[in-house]
């Protein structure tokens, strides 16, 4: 009981100590800090300067002293699991801050031990719609980025620059910068809840300041609102890589029962066949595709409700189902592209049709549904997401979000959210020549900016070619099942490919997981190469790839994760394959241009 009461008195008295002294604005570990100067918060990453913010609010009510300090509110520790993602068991700790910028907003900041969050807090909301939000990070020309220029369905690339000059000054999350040499911080969002839209940065009028611009918004409000929290994930690559930060700062699960939702490996039709799921016959064969290969899933995408040959989705699905694998289908979602675009259209946009079309789906034995083109980041369909996230849970059925905005955290409170796209995929062989001779640069910089804010529905590894030929080499595909994390993994050939390669490549594709116990970052440089392990139960999955047109060695030091292993699986560039078996492993690995490789290590 004296134990007790001692270690109270201390953390009450540390607690009052660090409110007292404000201005000692850290993180737990103390290598982030933040410092007021000329009406900006300054982050500092090991005392060096990383990041300049305006956080101003909305400027609704009379201004408090612009001298006042952020006041110590609490210390942070959670501790949760995920069903997928990068890492199943996180934890996260945070000191909590906060000053009130003026008599009706409150500014919450977090210091995590990797990264700087903050949101506004309102009060008294009558009847009222947001001015602008008044917030800027301050990014200085010269430093290295790489920033997407921002599109409805985020499919771009991210090239690197020095500057932010650009056609619209219009840019995407998550935005990579390089402020010190070795130190990066990512910014984005996350925790979007309704009543909110999601935002983009604009760097219009001056190119170093990137304002935070919210989509449309035309709710009046009333009583309290809150603003998603903005946030920066400072450190290394590793510190990136490895960050849960944008599901740390999410609400946690909704859902009461999660037993039913199950990660997979899924074959699909679209990459080969744009128009393949209104073809009983094409999607016959990749159920026997996913027979063959042991996959839980195929994917049955557009067209279902115009099939051929007098043939039904019933039909399709029923097969799928004899032969042991879930199907899932594809829908329109009705409020992006409509006119001149697939169905099936317009069965989801009322509560009450939506309700009725998933109870179908349950009852037909659909395990998921992918739901495409959405139309931008506004309030309208921030709201129309969490609807249909909610009412596919009550019919269990799992979601993949396509033509549509990047993963801010759903993933956490509807864990059935399993991938999005968000994304430029391997779907782009199918309709451009320009991701050819991009791809293996795009690949290498996707680990160090898009895949590490959610999972990320690529549709990667494809050894043969769609209407655009791909020139990365078969090791490189084959590494992009393990670099990039999805909860559903799409693989993207067509049968025949995948049926040709070796069978330790078929065995390989069967046991691959969807889902990862942890994530270490190992190598790479956005746009040069990335190699990342995976950890699935005691099997470690170590993955690289050349963005290069060069010969390039890629560090593959292993000792501070696997000092041992009883045998290793290596999958390399050869002729087209060299597959062989190891007991140690060299510490680097010389790949080809735009080459690759796997190592499947067996603790």
């Amino acid at each position: 009981m004296n134990k007790i009461f001692t270690l109270n008195f201390l953390l009450l008295f540390c607690m009052a100590t660090m409110a007292g002294a404000a201005k000692k604005v850290h993180s737990p570990n103390k290598l982030l800090t933040l410092e007021q100067a000329d009406g900006q918060y300054v982050i500092k990453y090991k005392k060096a300067p990383v990041l300049h913010i305006e956080a101003n609010g909305y400027g609704l009510g009379a201004a408090e002293s612009k001298t006042k300090s952020p006041e110590f509110v609490r210390y942070l520790h959670e501790d949760y699991t995920m069903l997928s993602g990068k890492r199943l068991h996180c934890t996260n700790d945070a000191n909590e801050y906060a000053v009130m910028i003026d008599d009706r907003t409150r500014l919450v900041l977090r210091l995590y031990n990797n990264g700087v969050a903050f949101r506004y807090e309102l009060t008294g909301m009558n009847n009222e719609t947001l001015p602008e939000e008044r917030t800027a990070y301050i990014i200085p020309e010269g430093i290295n980025r790489w920033v997407q220029r921002w599109t409805e369905p985020y499919e771009a690339f991210f090239p690197h620059a020095t500057t932010g000059e650009s056609r619209d000054h219009r840019w995407g999350y998550p935005a990579l910068f390089e402020p010190q040499e070795g130190i990066f911080a990512l910014i984005s969002e996350a925790d979007i809840n309704r009543r909110q839209s999601a935002s983009c940065l604009r760097n219009d009028g001056n190119v170093e300041r990137y304002r935070v611009c919210p989509d449309k918004n035309d709710l009046k409000l009333t009583d309290n609102w809150s603003s998603p929290w903005r946030l920066a994930i400072i450190g290394t690559l590793a510190d990136v890589v490895e960050s849960t930060l944008v599901t740390d700062l999410s609400e946690p699960c909704r859902l009461t029962d999660t037993s039913w939702i199950n990660p997979g490996v899924v074959s699909w039709i679209y990459w080969a066949h744009n128009h393949g799921s209104n073809d009983y016959n094409i999607i016959k064969q990749y159920v026997d595709l996913a027979v063959e290969l042991k996959l839980p899933y195929v994917l049955i995408d557009a067209e279902w409700d115009g099939m051929k040959d007098g043939k039904t989705i019933e039909d399709a699905v029923n097969y799928a189902k004899s032969q042991g694998v879930k199907p899932m289908i594809w829908y329109n979602s009705s409020v992006g592209w409509i006119n001149g675009a697939p169905g099936p259209k317009f069965r989801l946009n009322k509560p009450e049709d939506r309700e009725r079309e998933f109870a179908w789906c349950e009852k037909l034995g659909v395990a998921g549904v992918k739901i495409d083109f959405f139309s931008g980041d506004n309030q309208m369909n921030m709201d129309y997401y969490i609807d249909l996230m909610e009412s596919t849970a009550r019919h269990h059925l799992l979601v993949n979000f396509h033509g549509a905005t990047i993963p801010r955290g759903w993933q956490r409170t509807y864990p059935h959210m399993l991938t999005m796209e968000a994304v430029y995929g391997a779907e782009w062989y199918n309709n451009v020549p320009t991701f050819t001779n991009r791809a293996a640069s795009h690949n290498a910089t996707l680990p160090f900016t898009r895949n590490v804010i959610g999972p990320m529905d690529y549709t990667p590894c494809a050894f043969s070619d769609s209407q655009h030929p791909h020139i990365t080499t078969h090791a490189h595909e084959l590494a992009l099942t393990v670099l990039f994390e999805s909860g559903l993994q799409h693989l993207a050939d067509r049968p025949e490919s995948f049926l040709a390669q070796p069978q330790e490549v078929k065995n390989f594709l069967s046991q691959l997981p969807a889902v990862w116990d942890e994530t270490r970052y190992i190598s790479g440089y956005p746009g040069k190469s990335a190699v990342l392990a995976r950890r699935s139960g005691t099997t470690w999955y170590v993955a690289g790839i050349n963005g290069t047109d060069e010969e390039q060695s890629l560090s593959v030091d292993l000792s501070g994760i696997i000092p041992s292993f009883r045998t290793a699986r290596l999958f390399l560039d050869g002729d087209k394959w060299d597959i062989r078996t190891a007991t140690t492993l060299d510490p680097t690995v010389q790949c080809r241009p735009r080459g690759g490789f796997v190592y499947v290590v067996e603790m």
